[in-house]
């Protein structure tokens, strides 16, 4: 805006403090480049899966909103119980499972007991059904080829496209073809993340991955949960009660060092997919073995340093597409890029054997470099933070560049329009000025006069009155419409160029999309093992070997990893379950004597290793294991409608006896305590004779049970499939000493009177309770004790003295009858 001021008598005076000034739309204050640099938003992620089943095979894909990418796994062969299907399910927790409505009844089946499972609420999947011409073998085809994928070049021919899309989507599946074409589909009719856009505006599709769950270790939840490899808990803060939880302790939890949020996801996805694909698995040990090393300690830090900038580009990909890019979107995707490149300038010169590190220095490509050129040479991010919008810098396009130069200089050129203007208008007006505003252009403004009072008073010869705003008047003059015709609306003409520039720079970049793409897998894969490492180094864990001739696992002095964190000291103990003898490992011992944690010990070290980890031991052998079983803790839940011990029982005890094979590892605790004794002492020997039947092809077993007549009553057969495991323990005095190391025998009492006594429980119940257990023992009667049994007696005569005492023969309302039939003779009852 441009304002000038004259004196009444019509001499031109120089611009006043308050009458006269030159301003516009005030920018918002230049933040802190720190601060500009959003985080990425914490969008809630949602996935549709669509599944189809036929003949024995299965068809799977699924779209994410994260990353906005569909992943799909080649037909593969599944059981008609759809162990498979159940496994991706509990794997990816889709919001919408959709199928064909044209299905037979094994499918049929499994979504009904889908769709009825009320304990997986609020999560529980939405059941789609299309019709069945929707899935069409060529029809899905035509929707694939068909598709608007920014991660295609505009370049390509129809032939080239078809081409390059082969190369990516197994077209030789009919049924994940078929599964694609259906999520397609689904996708546009419900328009997943484009719900509010406009029509034709397309959805998102950054990209196709392949995912398959083959070479997998099988481990259920309850596992999971058993094992704390994961443990969510409620966050502490305030401000995020509504995003819901943190991770607690686990083993997550200590080895997540991950810097980037993708890094952290695919953690957590290898952790859900333990392997036995030795070639990975040694892959990821050899990375975490050479950053261990001492003279890469730096290397290792500065690596970090690094893949802290890398960001969320998926996100920011997706905006680019739905042309919703942020002024900060920007800025961290030059900083993602140029962090990109000193990761590939830093893997260049570490060895190329290691598959990593020759990847990354291969495949971050000079497109990398390209766009990183471009964006810092077109962005100007101080002007764009300063303005809360894309801007570019000078030099890239001389129209917008001399625009700008016309809009710096408006102030003077204006304060000399408004003196030309004011010797044109009535003497009565003191002052006036010109103002510029977007969007509606030049304006004369003068001030309101005392004699302005109805709106018949605003009309001025030669003026077009427009609007009045802080008493003042606003109008269009023939000066004011010249400067319109000649200067035009340059604040909205450059922003209009601007965008322009964005969007030419915005199709650049998602041309490039895949080298992007293919940069966050490979820098989130460095951040995971970096991270591990790291864990490796403070921990003091040791690399495991695998060896496919082993069935089971050999773990020398292995620790617990979480109870070594929180215990003063921690004992070691090895673990061996290779080879035909000692398959079962029966282990008895006091309360409180370690059992548990040891079963924990070596499921976790097992799983550790299983997912290319270095393994809190001096020692581990690792066998072909393709699956562990858990029964330690009773998952208890209203919701199921089952008891504790069905649910020992039906969710825990009979997966393993149903499924189990020879390179299994079960891990049971305490089995039977839910029930009668009897009835739980008879459960546990016939599931292990059960498995000792199999001879050869049983499962590698640890039990843990106080049930000691297990073994004095013999109802195991005897043979070297079964060793016999305690833990050790000496008596001192009434004291119970506690070594907490693993030896072979039997123990010859549970000790519970101890833990009762570590409790806090009163000496004379503490007594009591082995003066029981010894007459069962011994077969003899239980008899009250007589101490207690006077003392009740003198407490019941006390209380009759006292209401005798209380009583006051001299009223003549009492009556001695009742007084004898309901309070002294029940008490004499008792007494007697």
């Amino acid at each position: 805006m441009a304002s000038v001021g004259a004196t009444p008598g019509r001499t031109p005076q120089g611009p006043r403090p308050r009458e006269a000034s030159a301003s516009f739309p005030s920018p918002a204050p230049v933040p802190d480049p720190r601060e500009a640099e959003e985080e990425e938003e914490e969008e809630p992620a949602e996935i549709h899966l669509c599944v189809l089943w036929n003949s024995g095979y299965l068809g799977i894909a699924y779209y994410d909103t994260s990353d906005s990418t569909i992943y799909f796994m080649p037909d593969a062969p599944d059981h008609e119980s759809l162990k498979l299907l159940q496994r991706v399910l509990d794997e990816i927790d889709p919001q919408s499972v959709v199928t064909s409505a044209k299905q037979d009844e094994n499918m049929t089946r499994f979504l009904g007991k889908l769709a009825s499972q009320e304990h997986r609420e609020p999560k529980r999947p939405e059941i789609i059904l299309l019709p069945s011409v929707d899935f069409g073998l060529e029809i899905s085809k035509q929707r694939l080829l068909s598709g608007n994928y920014s991660f295609i070049p505009d370049s390509m021919t129809a032939t080239e496209k078809i081409l390059f899309l082969s190369s990516i989507i197994p077209f030789d599946c009919l049924l994940t073809v078929r599964a694609l074409g259906g999520l397609l589909k689904f996708m546009g009719r419900r328009r997943i993340g484009v719900e509010l856009e406009d029509y034709n505006v397309s959805i998102p599709i950054l990209g196709f991955k392949k995912f398959a769950l083959t070479h997998l270790v099988s481990i259920d939840q309850d596992t999971y949960s058993v094992l704390q490899i994961f443990k969510s808990e409620p966050h502490p803060s305030v401000y995020k009660v509504a995003s819901g939880l943190k991770e607690g302790l686990s083993l997550f939890g200590i080895l997540n060092r991950c810097r980037c949020k993708w890094g952290e996801k695919l953690l957590r996805l290898w952790f859900t997919r333990p392997t036995q694909d030795l070639e990975e698995l040694n892959s990821r040990l050899d990375v975490i073995q050479f950053f261990l090393l001492p003279q890469n300690l730096d290397m290792a830090q500065m690596l970090h340093r690094l893949l802290g900038h890398i960001k969320n580009v998926p996100l920011i990909l997706k905006r680019m597409k739905l042309s919703h890019t942020k002024v900060s979107d920007w800025q961290v995707l030059y900083k993602t890029v140029y962090s990109a490149l000193g990761l590939r300038d830093a893997c260049r010169s570490l060895p190329q054997s290691i598959q990593l590190f020759r990847d990354i220095a291969q495949e971050f490509s000079d497109d990398l470099h390209h766009i990183a050129s471009l964006i810092g040479k077109v962005v100007d991010f101080e002007g764009s933070l300063a303005e809360n919008r894309f801007t570019v810098l000078p030099n890239i396009d001389p129209e917008i560049d001399e625009k700008k130069r016309r809009l710096t200089g408006l102030p003077s050129f204006l304060t000399e329009v408004a003196r030309k203007e004011l010797e044109n208008l009535d003497p009565r007006i003191p002052s006036c000025s010109v103002i510029y505003i977007p969007l509606i252009g030049f304006l004369l403004c003068i001030p309101r006069l005392p004699s302005m009072v109805e709106t018949s008073d605003f009309e001025v010869e030669g003026l077009d009155f427009m609007f009045l705003s802080e008493e003042k008047l606003h109008y269009r003059s023939a000066r004011t419409k010249e400067l319109d015709a000649l200067l035009g609306d340059l604040h909205c003409d450059i922003r209009d160029q601007e965008t322009l520039l964005m969007y030419q720079l915005q199709c650049q970049v998602l041309a490039r999309a895949a080298v992007l793409t293919r940069v966050l897998d490979l820098a989130s894969r460095l951040d995971v093992l970096l991270a591990l490492a790291s864990a490796a180094r403070d921990y003091g864990y040791s690399r495991p070997r695998y060896s496919p001739q082993l069935l089971g696992v050999r773990i020398q002095n292995g620790r617990h990893p979480l109870i070594e964190l929180c215990a003063r000291t921690f004992v070691p103990n090895s673990a061996e379950c290779g080879g035909y003898k000692g398959r079962v490992k029966v282990i008895t011992g006091p309360n409180s004597s370690g059992k548990s944690v040891y079963l924990k010990q070596v499921g976790l070290i097992t799983f550790m290793a299983l997912v290319g980890s270095f393994v809190p031991a001096e020692e581990a052998e690792i066998g072909a294991v393709d699956a562990i079983f858990t029964r330690i803790h009773s998952c208890e839940s209203i919701s199921l409608g089952l008891s504790t011990f069905m649910i020992d029982l039906n969710q825990q005890v009979a997966k393993a006896v149903n499924n189990a094979t020879e390179r299994s590892l079960v891990l049971i605790d305490e089995f039977g305590k839910g029930t009668n004794t009897v009835d739980g002492l008879a459960l546990l020997a016939a599931v292990i004779r059960h498995w000792l039947a199999l001879g050869p092809t049983c499962p590698h077993i640890f039990v843990a049970t106080n049930f000691l007549s297990l073994i004095q009553l013999q109802l195991l057969p005897q043979g070297p499939l079964v060793q016999y495991l305690t833990m050790e323990t000496c008596e001192d005095g009434n004291d119970l000493v506690f070594f907490y190391q693993v030896c072979e025998g039997v123990a010859n009492a549970s000790h519970a009177s101890h833990t009762a006594a570590q409790a806090g429980l009163p000496e004379k119940l503490i007594a009591r309770g082995k003066e029981v257990s010894d007459l069962i023992c011994s077969g003899e009667p239980i008899k009250p004790v007589k101490e207690l049994l006077k003392e009740k007696q003198m407490e019941n005569c006390q209380m009759l003295v006292d209401k005798f005492l209380k009583l006051d023969l001299e009223d003549p309302s009492l009556d001695l009858d009742i007084f004898m039939s309901q309070e002294v003779l029940p008490a004499a009852a008792t007494i007697l």
